[in-house]
């Protein structure tokens, strides 16, 4: 049985202008899950994470990390074991050298000097950006920001990472380098969620997908269950991912045998197109 590491219960979040972004959201997440967070723009998704890394403060609600309920006192501890990593990489980097960027959080968790060098270098080494380590981030692609950004949170080897729309301005080939990051980090079983527009990327990528919809989940299931669930997807403003819906069509057509092998990739796809 997979551990419990973080318990959600029923959280509520309104903001200044009395705007109700979450109303009694809960959800339980284990150990070395990969779950998409899915849901139109305003539904929660955000600020729920804020919500979830010790940021924003709830109305009520609990949060429970490793069965600690977290309050004023022991915020720290949920800080320090859950990353986030921002969909816009320059609202995350604040200092003058990729180095320094890196440092900042290990040095906020008052390790010692040689400890953070490590960490450092680790997650430079990690991301493939050592060559950049003098340089000012702000210099730096869009796609390298990413790449330090992620670093940021590697060195703080938080257990839980969370990704604010990992891929929005990122091109192919950087999109392609963000999911070979997030399978290395998948294989190190490190617990991730990642909210997302991209439901193909989501179908391919999550073994699990929490849909929000007006400060609600609506839906908690694997992706394809989630996915073949119409009227979710209509309530949500979602589509069916490409890859399904080829594979549907074809089937409805009779063109295909339904062997119920949903494919997640092109590669999977023509494997089934050959037998």
């Amino acid at each position: 049985m997979e551990k419990l590491i973080l318990k959600v219960e029923d959280l509520y979040y309104i903001y200044g202008n009395g705007k109700s972004a979450l109303d009694g959201v809960s959800v339980d997440i284990y150990e070395g899950e990969k779950i998409a967070v899915l849901g139109s723009n305003g539904s929660g998704k955000s600020t729920f994470f804020l919500n979830v890394d010790g940021v924003l403060t709830p109305e009520q609600g609990k949060i429970i990390y490793r069965g600690i309920v977290i309050n004023k006192k022991n915020l720290k501890e949920l800080r320090k074991n859950i990353g986030i990593v921002f969909q816009d990489a320059d609202n995350q980097i604040i200092a003058s050298t990729v180095r320094a960027e890196v440092a900042f959080g290990p040095m906020n968790l008052k390790l010692p000097k040689e400890e953070v060098e490590k960490r450092v270098e680790e997650a430079l080494a990690y991301m493939n950006i050592s060559e950049f380590k003098d340089r000012p981030p702000h210099y730096l692609s869009g796609g390298e920001k990413k790449r330090v950004s992620i670093a940021d949170i590697i060195a703080m080897r938080s257990e839980i990472i969370i990704f604010d729309e990992p891929t929005a301005a990122l091109d192919p080939l950087n999109a392609h380098m963000l999911e070979e990051v997030l399978g290395k980090l998948g294989c190190e079983g490190k617990t991730m969620l990642i909210s997302t527009h991209d439901v193909d990327f989501a179908y391919r990528w999550a073994e699990r997908v929490l849909v929000f919809c007006q400060g609600k989940i609506i839906a908690d299931g694997t992706p394809l269950e989630i996915f073949q669930y119409k009227e979710i997807l209509k309530q949500a403003n979602l589509k069916q991912p490409t890859m399904l819906e080829v594979y549907e069509s074809l089937v409805e057509k009779h063109l295909l045998k339904d062997t119920k092998a949903y494919p997640k990739s092109i590669q999977e796809f023509k494997k089934i197109l050959e037998k």
